[in-house]
């Protein structure tokens, strides 16, 4: 199970609206009460909760459309303290040098307020601004996104991106915009004028929505290998077909400098210093590349805290924190979801299989999808490991807001399947979300886990310490199967339990545990949809996901586990449970298998299923005798 978090949900973070002040609206998530009851129950997919319509495109939008957008997002703490860890002011401990001017010598000064003969010694210094002062004239730090906008647009769907971008800039997050017209050709006559053409009216667009832009028509990449390369980051992925050096980043950076969005039309030198016009692609992967490369070598050490006094300045991060790729047709089609975009993709073990399953007729409708989807698995590779990249529609501007704040998909791509499909969240324009990921890998035999590192795993997420002899002398007997993320980032551990009736064996989930260091990056996410896919997903065409078991091919099991009454992860399990049992001290939880639900749903017809099955009946029971009798594993 996911281990007890001792932080609780808290009040909102809120702040007034203003076209200067950039602040982070947050509204609080209150933790739901869950009354005991001797009752089990079992989850509905019906009558869900619709998130709030998106705005259309010809409707203007309202005065209150920027904070409406936020609180559209709903973040949680954790997701407030992520945003904050990256835009809020970050002080740091200026180190102290034998070189430095230490401060002049304190002055005996007269106290009028005392006896002639008193003297108080008070330092000479300049006076400084305020903190919170100097916050409120510049209270974010100003990171960079890659951004792609992929046209041709009308006048009004333009509207909404570039409004979408301009609320991003008012939350700290500046976009570094590529024009790309998928209907202009490249060769056609006349092709760079109307490329210019383009990149001025999203100029003029933005500067309409009360910001300030600037065209850049210059080539800032340049064709072929970079220079001194001799080696591919990664044998799998091709390198940019461009690269750009820090001279070239001279337009971006004045740009950013001076509070202006740069908007780049997609062109290059060639080996003739001729300026052509190239994929718009080619451009983002050689920025992504020369933006975090230049920035790591520029970042000067100064101190943001020198003498108790927070230092602001105006430069702005070049690391891309965001891949924003906004086009006409939104995410990545899913085989698993009957054509509608995927949510969450862990690019590192799903690549491979996307293009596998990429049905042909998509192609269609999503023309660009799989060469998006290669652009942002090169430019993450070069981006820091907590990026990510989003693939959004031009219907849905505020989802580019959402993924700043919480830097999550729009919808758990870990909730059931049915709940998915049953409520009219999943439309052909919810965006996907892509993350470098960790590769998913599935152990049978307890002699191919490193112990050391499962050990690690659990008690740093746990934070208790683990009885090793008898935890891992009672799994040499029970396992069945364990999954893992990465380098023991995260595992799932799920054991063959004796029945207590004595018939058979029960699916029991002994173990869900990630690293507090990849909590909230989508780790719990992937290793969740693995475990639905090699349990009680077993079976269905959507749960052949390549994570190394059994390709989808089998039969679904009944998945049972039980957690702390008082643990505030219930919440996360009841959404992604059939049904739940309270038990005194502990929470029954199960999962259907859904291939046979499937099958049994298909017999009856139109009757649907009945609240009790006959095959369900004394499963209850008989689950909370055994699940209750497996002994602790901690010391």
């Amino acid at each position: 199970m996911i281990p007890h978090n001792p932080s609780s949900f808290s009040r909102a973070l809120s702040s007034r609206r203003s076209d200067t002040f950039k602040a982070f609206y947050a509204v609080s998530v209150a933790a739901s009460r869950q009354n005991d009851s001797p009752h089990a129950t079992s989850q509905s997919l019906r009558g869900a909760r619709r998130p709030p319509p998106e705005p259309a495109d010809d409707v203007p939008p309202a005065e209150n459309d920027f904070i409406l957008s936020i609180l559209r997002t709903n973040p949680s703490l954790r997701d407030a303290r992520s945003y904050l860890a990256s835009f809020g002011l970050r002080p740091h401990t200026k180190p102290t040098s034998s070189t430095e001017k230490k401060a002049p010598p304190a002055v005996p000064l007269i106290d009028p307020s005392s006896q002639p003969t008193t003297l108080v010694s008070i330092a000479q210094e300049e006076p400084k601004p305020s903190p919170v002062v100097a916050s409120i004239l510049n209270p974010v730090y100003r990171r960079t996104a890659l951004v792609k906008i992929q046209g041709p647009f009308t006048d009004n769907q333009l509207d909404s991106i570039c409004r979408g971008l301009v609320y991003l800039e008012k939350l700290g997050l500046v976009s570094v915009i590529v024009v790309e017209n998928d209907e202009l050709r490249r060769g056609e006559q006349d092709e760079r004028s109307a490329i210019v053409d383009e990149t001025n009216r999203i100029v003029a667009n933005l500067e309409r929505q009360g910001s300030k832009a600037r065209p850049v028509i210059g080539a800032v990449v340049r064709l072929g290998p970079k220079p001194g390369d001799d080696a591919v980051l990664d044998s799998t992925i091709e390198p940019p077909e461009a690269h750009t050096l820090p001279s070239d980043l001279i337009p971006i950076r004045s740009a950013l400098k001076a509070g202006e969005f740069p908007v780049i039309a997609p062109f290059a030198l060639d080996s003739f210093c001729r300026s052509v016009r190239v994929d718009a692609n080619d451009v983002i992967a050689a920025l992504a590349r020369g933006m975090v490369e230049a920035s790591s070598v520029e970042k000067s050490a100064e101190s943001e805290l020198q003498d108790g006094q927070v230092k602001f300045h105006d430069d702005v991060d070049l690391t891309p924190l965001r891949l924003m790729i906004i086009n006409r047709s939104g995410g990545v089609p899913s085989y698993a979801r009957s054509g509608f975009p995927h949510l969450l993709i862990n690019l590192d073990s799903e690549y491979q299989h996307i293009h596998d399953t990429f049905d042909s007729k998509w192609t269609q409708s999503n023309p660009s999808a799989l060469s998006n989807l290669a652009l942002a698995r090169t430019c993450l590779q070069y981006m820091p490991a907590t990026s990510s990249a989003i693939m959004v529609s031009h219907k849905s501007p505020s989802s580019l807001i959402g993924n700043l704040i919480t830097n999550k998909p729009a919808v758990s791509s870990s909730l059931p399947h049915a709940l998915l499909q049953g409520n009219r969240k999943l439309t052909p324009h919810t965006p996907t979300l892509l993350r470098r990921g960790l590769p998913i890998q599935v152990v049978r035999s307890l002699d191919d886990v490193d112990k050391a590192k499962m050990t690690t795993l659990l008690e740093q997420s746990f934070k208790r310490k683990l009885n090793q002899d008898a935890f891992y002398s009672r799994l040499s007997k029970v396992l069945d199967f364990v999954i893992i993320a990465g380098d023991y980032a995260g595992a799932a551990i799920v054991t063959e339990e004796p029945s207590a009736t004595g018939q058979g064996t029960i699916s029991y989930l002994d173990k869900f545990a990630v690293l507090p260091s990849h909590q909230g990056d989508g780790t719990v996410d992937f290793l969740w949809v693995a475990l639905h896919d090699e349990s009680y997903g077993l079976g269905h065409p959507f749960s052949a996901n390549p994570n190394g078991g059994k390709g989808g091919v089998g039969e679904g099991r009944d998945l049972v586990w039980r957690s702390r009454s008082d643990n505030p992860v219930n919440k996360w399990y009841f959404e992604r449970s059939s049904g739940h049992l309270r038990m005194g001290n502990w929470v029954l939880f199960w999962s259907d298998a859904e291939k046979r639900l499937k099958i049994e749903e298909g017999r009856r017809g139109s009757a649907g299923l009945s609240f009790v099955e006959d095959w369900e009946k004394g499963r209850l029971s008989d689950w909370g005798d055994t699940v209750l009798k497996i002994p602790s594993c901690w010391k």
